[in-house]
């Protein structure tokens, strides 16, 4: 399995994005090394497209299918591609609270910690709908790791598309994201530019 494994700092660093996107509370006191050159149309619709990757933790593969399947249904395809990402299990799962980063909730749902209305799900891509509900599985509520979660997530803001119990660690879907309720840095619309070509 193709795993991303360059330095989240220096990733961060490079696509100019705020590590609190991806959960983590450091900052890198480096600064990145920029020429004067101006970046082209082209440089700024990939670095878009990077920071959407980079973000949802998607390899490129997944992300152009993301792109066909977004560019198929009706309304806007940037939109579309926005919510689909959005709406992915290992996603839901940090937005509920109950991981401390991306790659962390996707570890845990790799590792089968999450259910999905009662079943166990281990597919971090797994579409979620409304009305799902998302909890952890009961032994991984009485592990160490998920009271340290729940030290350190306590009070982290969970969008309104979603209803949290974090002390239980169960949480809904009461309805797909809306593209404004993504407070993710990313425009979309320079990634249907780049596609498009």
């Amino acid at each position: 399995m193709a795993r991303d494994m360059v330095p989240v700092l220096k990733r961060c660093r490079s696509l100019d994005i705020d590590p609190a996107y991806l959960g983590y509370d450091k900052k890198s006191k480096r600064q990145a090394k920029r020429s004067n050159r101006k970046k082209s149309e082209y440089g700024s619709q990939l670095n878009e497209k990077q920071k959407a990757k980079f973000i949802y933790g998607v390899l490129e593969k997944p992300f152009r299918n993301y792109f066909r399947r977004a560019s198929m249904m009706k309304g806007q395809t940037g939109e579309n591609l926005m919510v689909m990402l959005e709406s992915r299990l290992d996603n839901v799962v940090f937005r509920l609270a109950f991981a401390r980063t991306r790659r962390e909730a996707r570890q845990m749902v790799d590792h089968k910690m999450i259910t999905v209305n009662g079943k166990i799900v281990n597919l971090p891509a797994y579409e979620v709908k409304p009305g799902d509900v998302i909890a952890l599985t009961e032994k991984a509520k009485s592990t160490q790791l998920a009271k340290d979660i729940f030290e350190v997530v306590n009070g982290r803001g969970v969008p309104e598309w979603l209803t949290s119990d974090q002390e239980n660690f169960t949480g809904t879907v009461n309805a797909l994201p809306l593209r404004e309720q993504i407070d993710v840095p990313v425009d979309e619309m320079l990634i249907v530019e780049l596609y498009s070509k």
